[in-house]
């Protein structure tokens, strides 16, 4: 099994996962906010713990997923 046969299951492997890096995440606005509600009763929020792991952890699977990606249009 060649490299470029296996690159799509990577991808669908980081997709899924990336996916559910993303649902796990802390949403920063709230119903009120998406529809112009004040911007005063949001604070400031810095991630710590689980949430920081989660947040750094989809920016990598982001990042492989791209890179996978270019790697396959390059091998093909």
């Amino acid at each position: 099994m060649s490299i470029v046969n296996l690159i799509p299951y990577v991808q669908i492997a980081l997709s899924v996962l990336l996916i559910g890096g993303v649902l796990l995440q802390r949403s920063e606005a709230g119903l009120g906010g998406a529809f112009g509600g004040d911007s005063f009763s949001s604070g400031h929020h810095s991630k710590r713990g689980g949430e920081r792991v989660v947040f750094i952890a989809t920016i990598i699977l982001a990042i492989l997923f791209v890179a996978t990606s270019f790697t396959l249009l390059v091998l093909k």
